[in-house]
């Protein structure tokens, strides 16, 4: 029992994240708009679709293997991948993705790589699409290399970079500026989350994000030719308990680092200030044994010379953490 339990609960999780991948794929999935998103990236400016070669990997084909978006144009491989959480082992899935996709550009290409004669390949280019309830920069790499242990700093001989891009509202504005359909995505997501906490229930919460959005011409092609395979993709994989939970569990969680760098701070400064205090009680004894023994000369010169001061604190025993 307790193990169809935990099961429950991961589907849960899963269900969760799921809506907002596969919109993102609903979205993306015609030539033009993937074309344009790739433009606002790249700062290129493809105009013909058909330029645009895709090629994502389906897991009917690749045993499970399923990637969100893949495609050859400018002579480069690009894979896309959404993600509602955040995943550091992206750079790992990446690699496991690539190989398939160049073992398939090859044998599309009838590339000999047997031969004496060095092959000829895309450049890969890797890129995550982060819209996720935890706070995270603009931009951020991710790289294989940080998963290896024991590296010694030497170079592996296997990398593989993620670029991670935050594409929630409010973030990536030049990007967004660039790409309205990504912009448009974006918005609509938002205003999901934002219904969704104000409405009684998921399908109220629904039926008044689509509506805004098509008045405000967001999205509204698209939500207007998919508004029932849209609303039930929702319906059928969210789940707002797990959602209020995995936002309370982020705040947390940021609300400890933010403590902990907080709390490093303001160690610091203390450890300045009791460190300036000892460093005067120091001082004041070393004045007033030199000024009980007259020796105002030397008093005069410690105050100029902080070598000379530290052999003074130690002539009369009195030594600090600096002077021993």
């Amino acid at each position: 029992m307790r193990k169809q339990k935990k099961k429950s609960r991961h589907s849960k999780q899963t269900h969760n994240r799921q809506y907002k991948d596969r919109l993102w794929r609903m979205i993306f999935n015609n030539k033009e708009d993937l074309l344009q998103l790739y433009n606002a990236i790249n700062r290129t400016d493809y105009q013909n679709p058909d330029d645009l070669e895709v090629n994502t990997l389906e897991d009917v084909l690749y045993l499970s293997m399923k990637n969100d978006v893949s495609f050859l144009v400018g002579g480069t491989m690009n894979l896309y991948e959404h993600q509602s959480t955040f995943n550091p082992n992206m750079p790992l899935r990446g690699v496991f993705y690539f190989s398939r996709l160049y073992e398939g550009y090859v044998a599309d290409n009838n590339l000999m790589i047997y031969h004496e004669k060095r092959v000829r390949l895309p450049k890969p280019k890797y890129i995550v699409f982060y819209n996720g309830t935890k706070n995270q920069p603009d931009s951020m790499e991710l790289k294989l290399s940080d998963c290896f242990e024991n590296t010694n700093n030497d170079a592996p001989c296997l990398e593989c970079t993620a670029t991670m891009l935050n594409i929630n509202y409010g973030h990536n504005q030049e990007l967004m500026k660039h790409c309205r359909r990504l912009e448009e995505y974006s918005i609509f997501v938002q205003c999901v989350r934002e219904y969704i906490q104000s409405e009684p229930s998921v399908e109220d919460a629904l039926e008044k994000a689509i509506d805004t959005c098509i008045h405000q011409d967001v999205l509204a092609d698209f939500l207007k030719k998919h508004r029932a395979e849209v609303t039930n993709m929702i319906l059928t994989t969210y789940d707002k308990d797990l959602y209020e939970k995995t936002l309370k569990e982020d705040a947390r969680e940021e609300g400890r680092e933010e403590g902990l760098m907080e709390g490093r701070a303001r160690g610091r400064e203390e450890g300045r200030v009791e460190g300036r205090e000892e460093g005067m009680e120091y001082l004041n004894q070393l004045n007033k044994y030199l000024l009980k023994s007259k020796r105002y000369n030397d008093l005069e010169r410690a105050t100029e010379d902080i070598e000379y001061q530290k052999k003074l604190l130690k002539e009369f025993g009195i030594e600090s953490n600096d002077t021993k």
